[in-house]
Order: structure tokens, then sequence, then C-alpha cells
């Protein structure tokens, strides 16, 4: 039963992500802003709606480690995996003006998240800070990014309802799709003897980031670069800023003294990995996809072989 449950998440994963991306550029062309703003935004905060949910749930249920352990191994895998992944199957382009101001918001969210960790708990003032954050982000991409759409672009074949429905039925499917692949993963892992804390940054965290991957995987090979590199970007500042602020205000929990000591920093490494691939050259290439996914494979190796 649980290897069923896992085919049909994947199924319904890369089901999604197809979905998902056509409804993104679309409604993109619909509200006249870049497809990078949707892929920060209507993406990555969608796509980052089974991380909230299981913070939620692991804070309530007394499981710190997972908890936090799945906001911070995510972040680091939608960059060293997801985000090499797609560069892998194609090199993902980087809009240069973009990412001065996302990049930049990324790496402050970062930062922020180690001071929170550091702090030994989330806390309801920490938590409020990150969320009045995240609507500042929000406010100002808004802002600065209306009218932008490329205007020689072809006009889009859907409505602004349809492209909406699209979206949300393929966040819909994605999270879904997740759910099912999570259960089944980590029931296995605990069932191996696997630590808490360790579920919580590999197993979890990469399940919960799978609609982050298949949304990733099908705007590269659509050529839709900036979806897939937006999505990541987007999905690690609603990861800390949404995720870890709404977990604090709705239930305090401890920090795990391992997370604080290594994980964290793995984070903020590869935060700053994902900013120097992105502005050298402007584009993720197919060498550096590669080298993050090899930095993925070696931190998995650490947590399991420690």
């Amino acid at each position: 039963m649980l290897y069923l449950f896992i085919l049909a998440g994947f199924v319904l994963l890369m089901a999604g992500g197809e979905v998902l991306v056509r409804g993104a550029v679309a409604l993109a062309a619909r509200l006249g802003v870049s497809p990078l703003l949707v892929g920060l935004t209507v993406v990555g905060f969608g796509t980052s709606t089974p991380e909230l949910v299981t913070s939620l749930d692991a804070a309530f249920a007394g499981a710190p480690g997972i908890a936090v352990g799945n906001v911070i191994g995510s972040n680091i895998a939608n960059i060293l995996l997801i985000l090499g992944i797609a560069a892998l199957l194609m090199p993902v382009a980087v809009d240069r003006r973009a990412f001065l101001r996302d990049g930049g918001v990324a790496l402050i969210a970062a930062l922020a998240a180690v001071a929170v960790v550091l702090a030994g708990a989330l806390s309801r003032p920490a938590g409020a800070l990150l969320v009045l954050g995240l609507g500042a982000y929000i406010a100002v991409a808004f802002w600065r990014d209306r009218g932008s759409a490329d205007p020689d672009a072809a006009p889009p074949r859907h409505g602004p309802a349809v492209a909406a429905a699209l979206a949300l039925g393929g966040i819909a499917l994605t999270v879904f799709g997740a759910r099912l692949l999570v259960q089944g993963a980590t029931d296995l892992a605990t069932a191996w003897g696997v630590p808490e804390t360790v579920i919580g940054l590999t197993v979890v965290a990469v399940g919960t980031s799978l609609p982050e991957l298949a949304t990733a995987v099908v705007a590269a090979m659509r050529r839709q670069g900036d979806i897939a590199f937006g999505n990541v970007v987007g999905s690690n500042i609603y990861n800390i800023l949404g995720i870890l602020g709404v977990t604090a205000l709705v239930r305090p929990i401890p920090v795990p003294p391992e997370i604080a000591a290594f994980d964290i920093w793995v984070m903020l490494a590869a935060t700053v990995a994902l900013t120097a691939v992105a502005v050298t050259g402007w584009r993720v290439t197919r060498g550096e996809g590669a080298a993050l996914v090899a930095a993925y494979a070696a931190y998995c190796a650490v947590l399991f072989l420690g």
C-alpha cells in the first residue's frame, strides 16, 4: 500500500506540474506581470502549501524536529536538488533586474532564519516580524513588476478565470500528490528506524518540496526557466517568512540543537551558492546544476552516516 501511495503521488505531481505551469504563464500575461513574478508568488507560495501543513501538524504534535527541519531541509533541497535537476535538464536563464531584488530578499530571509534558529526557539514576536516581512515583500514585488510583461509575446490562449483555475488546479494536484508521497515515505523511514530530525530534514523536506520539483522540471522542459527559477526563490522566501512565521505565531516551539549546529549553516551556504550560480553569466548551467545535485547528495550522506 505504501508503494502504491508513492506511485500515485508521483503521477499526480507530474500532471499537476504540467497544468500549473500552463496556468501560471497564462496568468502572468493576463495580469500584465512577468512569469518570474508569478513564479515567485502564485507558483512559489502555492507549491509551498505542503510545507505549511506539515510544519503546523508537527508543531501541534510536539515534533519540533519535523516542524523546523521540514522548512530548513526544504530550502536546502529547493536549491541544491530541485534547481540542480532543472538546470541539468535545461540551463536556467536568470533575469538580472528581478534577481537583484528577489535574490537579495532570499538572502535576507536566510539570515533571518539563522537568527531565529540560533535564538533557540520559534517565538511569537519573531513570527510576527517574519510574516510582516513577507507581506511587505509581496506588496513591493507586485508594485515594481506591474506592467513588465513582454509586449511582443503572443496573446494568452486562456482567459483570466481559466488561467487562474489551471494554476490553482495544478497546485491542488501537486499538493495532494506530495501528501501521498510524504505519507508513504515517512512511514517507510519510521519503520527503518530513521531519527525524527533526519526524517524532517530529508524525507519530509524532499517530499513536501516535490511540487516545486515537478513544477521546475516541467518549466525547464517547456523552456520557461523564469518560472522554474522564480519558483525556487519564491518558495524559499515563503518557507522562512511565511511558514516559520505562521508556525511561530500559532505554536511557538523549541529549535532542535542539531539543526542550529549544522543544518541552518548548510541552508545559508546553499543560499549563497544560489546567488553565485545566478550572477555568473545570469544563467544556471548544466555543470552548475550537477555541482548542486552532488552537494545535496553529500549533505544527505553526512546526515544519514552521522
